[in-house]
């Protein structure tokens, strides 16, 4: 009965002793509250200045400024204004706050506290689990050192090093990070990730792999909910058999949609592809690309590779059932021919490249000219087959040895390679030919005009003529040089456009073309931009507060 009586005097006499410091505290800082203390005893060898609370039924709390801690027993040191709780303990922080653990070393005056063993921290929809958790409760961040994992409703995350932000419910992690989702994984250096909006955002190496895509930047933005994104610095993506690389990219899974900007490189291994621009789409759905600025295609043809430009380019359709389409200004250049025209289409399928609007193609020396040519490839080898030019067709190669053209022409005209070099040519309907004549002395005999019905070319492998036969009744005369008027000389199909010849893989473009620079990007905001965007799109009232408060301050004062 004396012990009891004892016991009870005690308590009100800590009570209240407890509750008259909190009134006379000048300070900041409010004293550690006592709700129910349960059974106590003092210990001064363990805890000296100590008092140690511990359940009888009920569980012993605690509250300091709006913080609750529940534990089945409690160490408080009532000088220092410090806690250390033990046992099943509960800290509560509000509605939406909560964190367990079976340790917490609570300090009131400077509001921070440091949970151990299974600590789970929930708040809203997140919940973060880890050994060891430092809260501070100034700045409303808890931080771990020795690996953690948080979840919410979509994703999974774990890191060795990681921060939480309470009141923008945001996640910092600065060491091997990683995101599980069902229908992805992110692993990344540096990154932060917003729990309202479900938005990572990346400072460092990241790679993002999906059932049918992978991302890598290093640095980058993805919304883990509608699985889109937009990538800097190294960023490449890896999305339907085809390789996009460039200074800014952009992903959306559910449109199967992506793209690139500045200096782009795509690379279709499937079908020894690559493709350069300063722009680029990439449509899975539709099985197509768009590329425009500096736009050029490389096809490998064996040792050799062959560039297709146009200030478009479109490539459509499944592998082997591909179509490209180059326009305007459209050109073609390989070691062994070059081509220029308006547009040009060509299809996988059937192996057919066709040349639209005012068509010329260089071979050696040679210039071939006509109202369409067609280049046709063995589907099966990969290689050129043949060449056919339609109406008007006309071969004009400069005399080497004088001022002079030497010239072919017919209606149409059936080319043929052998090992992807022209090595035939045969002239069909109408044909004629004006060609100068030389002695073994490389003086010049005459002028030969003839006419007939075919007419073939022989080539050599450095694509010069080497022999000309005429086929089927050929008539003609040798004309003097004197003899022969300067107007009878070419044929009235004769345009030379050897200035227009693209001598090499840099003039594919024109003059206006090469001097198309990348437009400057403005790259990724900041992250206290990021932090302001997030924090209005979690809360739309505050920027409606603030495009009012901006209203308000541009309207001028009245004149009284």
């Amino acid at each position: 009965m004396k012990k009891t009586y004892y016991y009870i005097l005690f308590t009100c006499l800590l009570t209240f002793c407890t509750n008259l410091w909190a009134q006379n505290d000048n300070s900041k800082t409010r004293r550690i509250e006592i709700i129910y203390g349960g059974e106590f005893t003092i210990d001064n060898e363990k805890y000296p200045g100590a008092t140690i609370f511990k359940s009888d039924g009920q569980r012993v709390q605690f509250r300091h400024q709006g913080l609750d801690v529940w534990c089945d027993l409690a160490v408080l040191y009532e000088e220092k204004n410090e806690v250390i709780a033990h046992g099943n303990v509960v800290l509560q922080q509000g509605d939406t706050l909560q964190m367990n653990s079976q340790y917490v070393s609570y300090k009131g005056n400077t509001k921070t506290a440091v949970a151990r063993e299974n600590v789970l921290l929930r708040n809203g929809n997140m919940t973060l689990e880890t050994q060891e958790l430092f809260f501070d409760r100034n700045s409303q961040e808890a931080y771990y050192n020795n690996f953690g994992k948080i979840t919410d409703p979509e994703n999974e995350l774990t890191s060795k090093t990681g921060k939480y932000y309470v009141t923008t419910k945001k996640n910092q992690f600065t060491n091997s990070v990683k995101i599980v989702n069902r229908d992805f994984t992110v692993n990344s250096q540096v990154l932060d990730y917003y729990h309202n909006s479900g938005n990572a955002y990346f400072y460092g190496k990241t790679t993002i792999v999906g059932a049918d895509y992978k991302v890598y930047c290093e640095r980058g933005f993805y919304d883990t909910r509608r699985q889109l994104g937009y990538f800097m610095k190294h960023a490449k993506i890896e999305y339907d058999l085809k390789t996009l690389v460039g200074d800014s990219l952009y992903f959306d899974k559910r449109r199967q949609f992506s793209s690139g900007s500045n200096n782009i490189f795509i690379s279709d291994t499937v079908n020894k592809t690559f493709v350069r621009g300063h722009y680029g789409e990439i449509h899975k759905a539709k099985d197509s690309m768009f590329i425009t600025k500096k736009a050029v295609v490389i096809t490998l043809v064996e040792k050799d590779s062959m560039y297709m430009h146009g200030k478009r380019i479109l490539v459509t359709g499944k592998p082997q059932h591909r179509v490209i389409r180059a326009y305007p200004d459209a050109r073609i250049f390989k070691s062994d021919m070059q081509a220029k025209c308006d547009s040009i289409h060509s299809d996988e399928a059937n192996g057919l490249t066709q040349m639209v609007g005012k068509p010329v193609a260089w071979t050696g020396e040679s210039q071939m000219t006509g109202d369409n040519i067609h280049l046709i490839a063995n589907t099966k080898t990969e290689q050129l087959d043949s060449l056919k030019v339609f109406n008007n067709a006309l071969v004009v190669e400069k005399d080497s040895l004088g001022d002079g053209y030497n010239q072919v022409k017919g209606k149409f005209l059936y080319g043929k390679f052998k090992k992807n070099v022209l090595r035939q040519i045969d002239f069909l309907q109408n044909t004629e030919s004006i060609y100068y004549v030389y002695n073994d002395a490389k003086e010049l005999v005459g002028i030969n005009k003839l006419t007939c019905s075919h007419i073939k070319l022989y080539l050599n492998k450095d694509q010069q003529i080497q022999q000309t036969v005429f086929i089927t009744q050929p008539s003609g005369n040798l004309y003097p040089d004197d003899k022969l008027h300067v107007n009878d000389r070419k044929f009235k199909e004769f345009i030379w456009r050897g200035d227009e010849r693209i001598r090499s893989k840099e003039e594919i473009f024109s003059d206006a073309e090469k001097k198309i620079k990348p437009k400057k990007i403005k790259g990724m905001k900041t992250p206290e931009e990021i932090d302001e965007e997030e924090n209005l799109l979690a809360n739309p009232s505050l920027k409606k507060e603030n495009k009012a408060g901006k209203e308000k301050a541009k309207e001028k004062p009245k004149n009284k």
